[in-house]
């Protein structure tokens, strides 16, 4: 095996080290919208979490994605995001349209790594929803709870099958560029629900 391939990075690290301009934008979007400073701005932000979540759990049905994805019915926060809509009196959005109508193998694992990752940092904004806004697992945050082992123990078993064999590394462009495209979705999503230019 030659040096190169030994020193080649990891894809999640290089989806980390790449898409942080885009990590950075998310936050400063999500600063701006202040969407714990109400019940009715929190409804928008789940808003943008249904719509986004119905981009991702689209891909769930690729046979390609789930042979590269271990227990990809564990994951996602579709029906969360709806029971929460439905919590909080707020309208299910309509959009006919699927950002990911047309995505495949490999961009779509790039999909999966933006949602994915979202859980880790949903921490935070669970603690915001729960102590600014009266909000728990049980009403009108569950888009934002952890999954029932835990967010590091799935987030782990995701950065594994990213970093098995099963990723081949000339795919390792195209997952980055679907994980560019997915924040670029969920940027455009915010700014969007929030008037944010």
């Amino acid at each position: 095996m030659s040096t190169d391939v030994l020193s080649s990075p990891s894809l999640s690290l290089r989806l980390k080290q790449e898409t942080e301009p885009q990590h950075l934008r998310m936050h400063a979007l999500m600063e701006r919208a202040q969407p714990f400073s109400s019940r009715e701005r929190y409804a928008g932000f789940v808003a943008v979490q249904y719509l986004f979540q119905r981009d991702v759990e689209h891909l769930f049905d690729d046979p390609q994605v789930r042979a590269a994805v271990d227990d990809l019915d564990a994951r996602g926060r579709l029906a969360a995001a709806l029971a929460d809509l439905q919590d909080l009196g707020a309208p299910v959005p309509e959009e006919a349209a699927l950002a990911t109508a047309g995505i495949a193998m490999p961009a779509a694992l790039g999909w999966l790594y933006v949602s994915e990752g979202s859980t880790l940092g949903a921490a935070f904004l669970f603690k915001e929803a729960r102590d600014r806004l009266g909000l728990s697992s049980g009403f009108g945050a569950r888009n934002l709870a952890a999954y029932p082992e835990g967010r590091a123990r799935v987030w782990r078993r995701f950065v594994e099958s990213l970093d098995s064999e099963r990723v081949a590394a000339g795919q390792h462009d195209a997952v980055i560029a679907g994980a560019n495209a997915a924040y670029d979705r969920f940027g455009t999503l915010l700014q969007a629900t929030f008037a944010l230019a």
